[in-house]
């Protein structure tokens, strides 16, 4: 095997690993898409396994730019998700020094904890702090 049957055997492989992500991302993106009904995408994905690329061609023509908008807002609602879990998982500050001793000054009020355990809760988050 030369040089240049290396190089050739490696661009057609190229190629058809990229056909088939182009193919995986529309098959994808017709079940994604809202304005599609049941029958709409049962014939998209028919001329998908019939005419594979031709009708890759015709739908990146057709619903390319639909496809691109929905993919950026599919990733903006990701996003959004992941802060919120973030946000939900941080809790309302109480991990700040400031926020714990706020935290057992309301237990100590409350009578939960006695005077003592106040002070050791403080002297942890003060130590946490440093």
């Amino acid at each position: 095997m030369s040089f240049w049957d290396f190089i050739v055997w490696s661009f057609w492989f190229y190629l058809v690993i990229v056909c088939i992500s182009i193919f995986i991302r529309v098959i994808i993106d017709v079940f994604r898409d809202p304005e599609l009904n049941g029958w709409a995408k049962a014939l998209w994905i028919l001329f998908l396994v019939f005419v594979p690329f031709l009708a890759a061609f015709i739908y990146l023509i057709a619903r390319g730019g639909r496809m691109a908008q929905r993919s950026a807002a599919g990733a903006v609602q990701a996003q959004e998700a992941s802060n919120q879990y973030i946000r939900s998982v941080a809790g309302s500050g109480a991990s700040s020094p400031a926020g714990e001793i706020e935290s057992g000054k309301r237990l100590l009020d409350s009578g939960a904890i006695t005077p003592a355990e106040f002070e050791t809760l403080k002297a942890k988050a003060l130590a946490g702090a440093a």
